[in-house]
């Protein structure tokens, strides 16, 4: 139904998380290389769990072929410095989230291949910087699950 990208993403134990997440939401995870990790890391497993079976993991080698691969879906860049909110979209079926590295976010060269209208945030209070990726990736993709009745739930 939906597609979750995490570009570059560096810590085991949130992408388990993701992992867990698209499963319960019906979401395909991609991830871009290069990987602060290997797959088969044992936090990455533990975290999630036994749901690696029912979540589609597709592995890119870089942001262009994820794109490519997506070709048909519209992408929207979360990342804290957008001026759209994540709950401004009318979302539809087989659209695709990306989100940036644990520690450093999307960097600009990416954010700016996708226009204003295709950047979110999600609104936080001063002075925090950021949420976790696997806490944020759930906030956007289950607004969007919601706009559609959460169907297949």
């Amino acid at each position: 139904m939906f597609h979750v990208i995490l570009f570059e993403p560096e810590i085991p134990p949130n992408t388990g998380n993701v992992i867990r997440l698209c499963a319960n939401a019906g979401a395909s995870l991609h991830l871009v290389r290069p990987l602060g990790f290997r797959l088969d890391d044992r936090s990455l497993r533990r975290s999630g769990l036994d749901y690696h079976d029912l979540a589609p993991v597709a592995v890119h080698p870089d942001l262009d072929a994820c794109l490519a691969a997506l070709a048909d879906c519209r992408v929207f860049a979360v990342e804290t410095g957008a001026s759209r909110r994540y709950d401004d979209v009318a979302y539809r079926a087989q659209d695709a989230f990306l989100f940036g590295p644990e520690t450093r976010g999307l960097p600009a060269a990416v954010l700016a291949r996708h226009g204003p209208d295709r950047r979110v945030s999600i609104p936080m209070r001063t002075p925090t910087r950021s949420l976790n990726l696997a806490n944020a990736v759930s906030v956007v993709l289950f607004e969007a699950w919601r706009q559609l009745g959460f169907a297949g739930a």
